[in-house]
């Protein structure tokens, strides 16, 4: 099933069920599909890994208010956002584990003969390429960077 299809069967189904936190996460979510849309040129559908990056944009947005409402001491604000993370995390792929992510970054830095922190930038758009979307970009950021540095 295409997933923008998914989310909104899955925002009518919160809507019939009195779900908030789903009524409202999902309507956010739809919302940020259609003007990412809108910027690719109007009757553009976005297929699924098109929003797969939208999805981990909204996790990360919502994993930064998180650090606000603990900065803030608004414990209220940290579980709305953490059941908001909640919801967006079931549209995503199955994660890839740390070992499997520094493994294929490893072989990525060979295929590609890496060997400085230079050559970064190829070698995170090559690992992202084949993750699509098992692991977010901060963290193929972070392993690669590890490695570089050895």
């Amino acid at each position: 099933m295409e997933l923008r299809s998914k989310i909104e069967s899955d925002l009518k189904d919160a809507m019939r069920a009195s779900n908030d936190i789903g009524k409202r996460t999902l309507r956010m979510v739809l919302a940020s599909i259609k003007m990412a849309e809108v910027e690719q040129g109007g009757g553009v559908k976005l297929d699924n890994a098109a929003i797969i990056p939208i999805l981990q944009k909204e996790i990360k947005s919502r994993r930064e208010s998180i650090l606000e409402a603990e900065k803030a001491i608004r414990p209220d604000l940290i579980l709305s956002s953490q059941e908001e993370i909640r919801v967006l995390e079931t549209y995503l792929p199955q994660a890839i584990s740390e070992p499997e992510l520094r493994a294929m970054a490893a072989e990525v830095i060979t295929e590609l003969n890496a060997s400085s922190l230079a050559d970064m930038g190829k070698v995170i758009k090559t690992i992202l390429s084949r993750l699509q979307g098992r692991a977010p970009g901060d963290q193929v950021s972070k392993v690669v960077r590890e490695i570089l540095q050895k």
